[in-house]
């Protein structure tokens, strides 16, 4: 039995400085940097991590978003707002991640299970391929793409935890709303959430 890392979206639109900011972005991104270097291939057998990769999303690109299903334009493929978050490209770079997974290229997606990596396989076959039953998962932002993760991830069969003190969220009524979630979906929750900004 394998546990395995989800690292969700750590990426420079999604920090300070980017196209929909969270307040403490950056920072959660020094820290999921410093959980995966003394964490990979001892308490994780593997770490990958999610990109938001839009092409084309539709109406996830809206002038007038609602914040829920639409939002300004944000993580463009190709653009410096999609990549990671200096502060965590060094984990990838260094080869502390073991794989990326894109998704939204052409949709509006904010599962990590939603996408796949270079070679096109999706993360629930990629984990499975390697015996992995048990994940966490951290990140940005816990009342999106986090939850969305990990609430996927219980579908699709693996046991999921929340690592909220190395995930952020927007606001704190849908992280508190995130929460409950969690916990109605049998999703173990573990440290204190940073209170958003």
């Amino acid at each position: 039995m394998s546990r395995g890392l989800i690292v969700v979206d750590v990426q420079n639109d999604f920090c300070e400085g980017g196209s929909i900011p969270v307040a403490g972005g950056a920072r959660i991104a020094t820290k999921i940097a410093e959980l995966v270097e003394q964490t990979a291939g001892r308490d994780y057998q593997y770490v990958v991590a999610t990109r938001d990769h839009h092409i084309d999303p539709g109406g996830h690109f809206s002038e007038t978003p609602d914040f829920k299903d639409s939002f300004p334009v944000h993580c463009v493929a190709g653009n410096e707002g999609s990549e990671f978050h200096p502060h965590f490209a060094p984990a990838v770079i260094g080869g502390k991640v073991d794989a990326v997974f894109y998704k939204g290229a052409h949709s509006a997606s904010k599962s990590g299970f939603e996408g796949a990596d270079e070679a096109g396989t999706p993360l629930a076959d990629w984990l499975r391929a390697r015996g992995v039953e048990d994940v966490d998962v951290v990140g940005i932002a816990t009342d999106h793409c986090v939850r969305a993760t990990a609430l996927d991830a219980v579908k699709a069969g693996f046991r999921a935890r929340v690592r909220l003190d190395y995930s952020v969220g927007v606001a704190p009524d849908t992280t508190a709303a995130a929460v409950d979630d969690f916990h109605q979906a049998g999703i173990a929750v573990s440290g204190e959430a940073p209170l958003p900004q």
